[in-house]
């Protein structure tokens, strides 16, 4: 399939194909999409299909740049989460339209322009969500007829939707190149589920059946990010995910920062900004993520609250937002390698972490465990790690 260019305009030609002749396992059924847009589909396909693998519910991914911005299964939404996620006018939803808006709403800043990638076929009510939000492709096992037509008038008849052979499955051994030279190793067919949590090495080792689920969440949305990276789980939905930072503890406060505006979000003086009524949905994201910052003068002070609400909205201390974060508890940690200083516990449990599931194999390993210990959180140690390039 011939492509308009690589990744920048510059790289051409560009194409993607199978090495063995064989037919390509997609097709699309609208638009064209680019490289980018394949590597975003290719890797989120994987991604959504082994969470539902995994669980046996309907998941979904919001991909940008060859990493999620959120991911989640299809467990209904309160009407909190319905609104935070600008889906409370749409009546009821399917599972797998909770699974995309909770994944798009996990960092909804980032998810502008995202690739979607749907583990089941494309139904009515997830079509309707993304039909109006800026993206720029999907990739799902089917569609629905009316699905389809919905999803064709986006971008003008140009959006791109590819349909994936769901039996398809990748040869044992991949290759890639890189400056001329070719790399060859196994393709990552690691099976991530219960068999790996095992026994926590902390002093408290109760995980519910729900934690569980939210650390295979975490780990197998880990396994198709760019490392190093680290994933908040909460309810079977990523509610902020780390990737490609250098650095673990960058992750780690990367991704409790997404976590903790995930959160924000919810408090009431956030739900009741004034907006007008003509303000788009990615205005409404920027204001709400900028009233939530250090820097909520730039959209609610004098002269310049006018841009985006009815009236001036009262300012969010950082009392009171800390007082709030404080509330927030449940939620579960994944880390593609290991945490080599316990500064990354400390940071986690500033976001409501209760319990981990990470590698193991530190020369730190018993301060990372008396750290958890302090708190009461249960940590277990994989023995795998899960870096992705």
């Amino acid at each position: 399939m011939e492509l308009k260019y690589g990744c920048n305009p510059n790289q051409k030609p560009a194409s993607i194909f199978m090495k063995d002749g064989s037919e390509l396992p997609v097709k699309v059924l609208c638009g064209k999409p680019g490289y980018i847009n394949f590597l975003d589909a290719f890797n989120s396909w994987q991604l959504v299909r082994e969470l539902k693998q995994a669980t046996g519910l309907p998941a979904a991914a919001s991909f940008k740049h060859v990493s999620p911005a959120g991911a989640a299964l299809g467990l209904p939404l309160s009407d909190v989460l319905r609104k935070i996620y600008r889906v409370d006018d749409l009546g009821e939803l399917s599972p797998l339209a909770c699974a995309y808006a909770a994944a798009r709403g996990a960092d909804r800043m980032s998810s502008f322009g995202d690739f979607i990638a749907l583990s089941d076929v494309c139904d009515v009510s997830t079509a309707r969500i993304i039909a109006r939000e800026v993206s720029d492709g999907i990739i799902a096992p089917g569609y629905e007829p009316e699905a389809l037509e919905i999803l064709k008038g986006k971008r003008k008849g140009a959006y791109n939707i590819v349909e994936i052979d769901p039996d398809y499955e990748p040869a044992a051994v991949e290759q890639k190149d890189v400056f001329g030279i070719t790399f060859e190793q196994g393709h990552n067919d690691l099976r991530i589920d219960e068999s790996l949590l095992g026994t926590p090495v902390t002093e408290n080792k109760d995980l519910t059946e729900e934690q569980k689920r939210d650390l295979i969440v975490a780990l197998i949305t880990l396994k198709y990010t760019q490392s190093n990276s680290v994933c908040y789980v909460k309810d079977g939905r990523a509610i902020g995910i780390g990737a490609g930072q250098q650095s673990r503890i960058h992750c780690t406060r990367l991704a409790g920062t997404k976590a903790d505006l995930w959160y924000l979000r919810q408090h009431p003086k956030a739900l009741e900004l004034p907006f007008l009524p003509e303000l788009g949905r990615p205005n409404r994201d920027n204001a709400t993520d900028v009233y939530l910052s250090d820097d909520a003068e730039d959209v609610i002070g004098d002269g310049v609250w006018q841009k985006s609400f009815t009236r001036q909205p009262e300012p969010l201390t950082r009392e009171e937002k800390r007082a709030w974060l404080d509330t927030l508890t449940g939620v579960a940690l994944g880390s593609d390698a290991f945490f080599p200083f316990d500064d990354n516990i400390e940071r986690a449990r500033r976001s409501g972490v209760c319990c981990i599931a990470q590698p193991g194999g530190s020369i730190r390993d018993e301060d990372v465990i008396a750290c958890c210990n302090k708190y009461g959180m249960a940590m277990v140690f994989t023995g795998i790690r899960l870096f992705h390039h």
